[in-house]
């Protein structure tokens, strides 16, 4: 049981992915010195644990992505501190800012014969 307590990522992308999605979990959250030890922690997992493990999977682009993501936690630090929100979200291990990613809704018509739906993008 104590085995499986922790999640393990298989290399550095998964951690980065994973990190990813906790940091947006809690990026709108109100800043306690609980988060913010929380998020330092996550910061310096990915400034030195990943960063050196995407160094031993010589990809230069998972180091530079590592670089980026520490840059946009440290500015997401500094806002907060700041008493600003964070107008934002991490993808891609980069800064998007709120509303910048376009989103499609998926439009269903049903015909009258068939079991066929034909969708259309708007």
């Amino acid at each position: 049981m104590s085995s499986n307590r922790y999640y393990q990522p298989k290399d550095s992308k998964d951690a980065m992915r994973f990190i990813e999605k906790l940091f947006n979990k809690y990026r709108n959250a109100k800043l306690t010195k609980d988060l913010l030890a929380y998020h330092n922690k996550l910061t310096q997992q990915v400034a030195g644990n990943i960063k050196d493990t995407a160094r031993r999977e010589s990809n230069p682009k998972r180091v530079a992505e590592a670089n980026s993501m520490v840059h946009v936690m440290q500015q997401w630090t500094k806002i907060k501190l700041s008493g600003k929100n964070f107008n934002g979200q991490m993808r891609h291990f980069k800064f998007e800012p709120n509303g910048a990613h376009q989103r499609f809704k998926r439009n269903h018509i049903k015909l009258s014969h068939g079991s066929n739906y034909r969708s259309s993008l708007h």
